[in-house]
């Protein structure tokens, strides 16, 4: 399965700016629906577009493997 690891660039962001960064600013800044964020970062097994990994890991300054994270079924059962 593949899961997106987008609270943690928004945690690492607002951490290092020293501020909150919410979902609204990053689809503001991004061009992307909220709730397609919202699924992104809340829906169990969500798949997307590479435009929308494209857009995110541009926003974030980060590469894919930084957004995107493939789990096997072994990491899913324990």
């Amino acid at each position: 399965m593949i899961r997106f690891r987008l609270r943690e660039r928004m945690a690492d962001l607002s951490f290092r700016e020293g501020r909150v960064v919410s979902l609204l600013e990053v689809a503001e800044a991004t061009g992307l629906a909220r709730s397609t964020l919202n699924r992104i970062a809340n829906v169990r097994g969500y798949s997307t577009s590479t435009d929308v990994i494209d857009k995110l890991c541009s926003y974030f300054g980060c590469s894919v493997a930084d957004l995107v994270e493939h789990l096997s079924d072994e990491d899913l059962t324990t």
